[in-house]
């Protein structure tokens, strides 16, 4: 009936040519689909087969909707009328087909009187059947029948912006949550203690997340300071003494899985946190590639005092000092604290660190420090912290909360194994204000007022 149909619809002038085109594209495209949209016929049948089927259509506009509709019913009882005519016209072709052959067999004449006579009267039976079916050809209906024409819809079926804006709101919290689900499942990024545990490493601090804001004003160790991370550094500091308490004059490595984790940043707090306890620190930029320790220390003084760490005179950079330990010069940036920066970046600085004697470097220069601190390139960037760390008595790595992975922490910790590496534990730095609450960090002097 769709063929019929779409070429009604295309002498319909009640349609607009826009409309009419868009109707006949859809109802062919669906026919070739075998899957109608535009048109649709729902049935209310008993068990005998009796009922009612209501026919519903789609239209831009309710009147094209009603046109459409009334169409689509035309069609479909013309399709059930031609659909009896059809059985009709297999009865008057069968009849004809007997009575032809009989009629042969008369014009023959090889019959007897009475079986002649049989043919006659079988040809006025078959010729009368013939006439009954003629008639009823005329009359013949489908079993089919219009109860009522179509009416215009009250209220178009779409769009309905209050209901569309309703599901649109439940999709969107459905997806929400979905997506907050499933980032829970797949975030694999050190978060707390437990994160670390469960690779069997060590948490020796959770350090919190500084302002960006007060970094560019003040520097690294002035915001630091502001902040209130004292309570933050002094467990840090104290599980690193216990970690060495057997051990003069340690050395420790402080490094990450890549960059911008924040160990320069560390290396520096930790040191003014061990300098205002009055332990005299070295701080060794090893980071020959991206050396920051002069840049964190600018802020906060700009005396640049050079006191003397080891012969007269010397180099001030800790690549040339690597390759002449024994006359050297370090950067005073504040009381018990002495910086030996990096110096300019060079692309070859595992060759430079291959061809130096870093263990009697590092035993001639912590003479005169309590603690050295040697800020490493990333173990998952570079080799360089692999070279320097073997020379280390201890090595803190460094982890940003939320975004170091746990695959990361598992490559650096390979890695540092098979380069005979000490690790002593992680810090977990940058790390969110409410999950430090259990560590003190607001158990501020209590206020005492006195009555008089």
């Amino acid at each position: 009936m769709i063929g019929p149909l779409v070429q009604a619809i295309q002498k319909d002038a009640a349609f607009s040519e826009a409309e009419r085109g868009r109707l006949v594209t859809n109802l062919q495209k669906e026919l070739r689909e075998q899957k109608l949209k535009t048109i649709n016929l729902t049935s209310r049948l008993d068990q005998s087969g009796n009922g009612i089927y209501t026919m519903t259509t789609q239209a831009r506009t309710a009147h094209d909707a009603e046109r459409l509709a009334n169409l689509a019913t035309t069609a479909l009882l013309n399709w059930d009328a031609d659909r009896a005519l059809l059985n009709i016209d297999k009865a008057k072709a069968g009849f004809r087909a007997q009575l032809l052959q009989v009629e042969r067999q008369i014009a023959a004449a090889t019959q007897a009187g009475i079986e002649r006579q049989t043919l006659i009267t079988r040809r006025a039976t078959i010729q009368d059947s013939l006439a009954q079916v003629t008639i009823l050809e005329t009359s013949a209906t489908g079993v089919l029948s219009l109860l009522s024409a179509a009416v215009q819809p009250i209220s178009p079926v779409a769009p309905q912006p209050s209901r569309n804006a309703l599901l649109t709101g439940l999709l969107a919290l459905l997806l929400g949550v979905a997506f907050v689900a499933l980032q829970t499942v797949l975030d694999r990024t050190i978060r707390s203690e437990d994160d670390l545990l469960a690779l069997n490493v060590a948490t020796f601090g959770i350090i919190p997340r500084l302002r960006k804001r007060d970094i560019v004003f003040s520097g690294i160790v002035r915001a630091a300071r502001q902040a209130g991370l004292y309570e933050a550094v002094g467990f840090l500091r104290v599980n690193l003494l216990m970690a060495f308490q057997h051990q003069t004059y340690p050395i420790l490595m402080i490094s990450s899985t890549v960059p911008g984790e924040g160990k320069s940043s560390l290396t520096a707090t930790l040191a003014d946190g061990f300098a205002s306890s009055g332990q005299r620190v070295l701080i060794i930029d090893a980071d020959l590639r991206r050396g920051t320790q002069a840049e964190v220390w600018q802020k906060f003084s700009q005396e640049n005092q050079w006191k003397q760490l080891s012969g007269t005179g010397g180099v001030r950079t800790s690549q040339e000092a690597f390759g002449d330990p024994s006359n050297v010069q370090v950067l005073r940036t504040e009381e018990n604290v002495d910086v030996l920066p990096a110096g300019p970046s060079i692309q070859d600085s595992l060759g430079l660190l291959n061809k130096a004697d870093i263990g009697a470097a590092l035993s001639l220069w912590r003479q005169n420090y309590d603690i050295v601190l040697i800020d490493s390139a990333p173990l998952l960037a570079l080799a360089d912290g692999l070279v320097v760390g073997v020379h280390a008595d201890g090595v803190l790595m460094v982890t940003e909360f939320g975004k170091t992975s746990a695959q990361a922490v598992k490559g650096a910790l390979r890695r540092a194994d098979r380069a005979g590496l000490k690790i002593l534990g992680f810090v977990i730095n940058k790390a969110e204000r409410q999950r430090e609450e259990g560590y003190g960090y607001e158990y501020s002097p209590r206020k005492v007022s006195e009555t008089v």
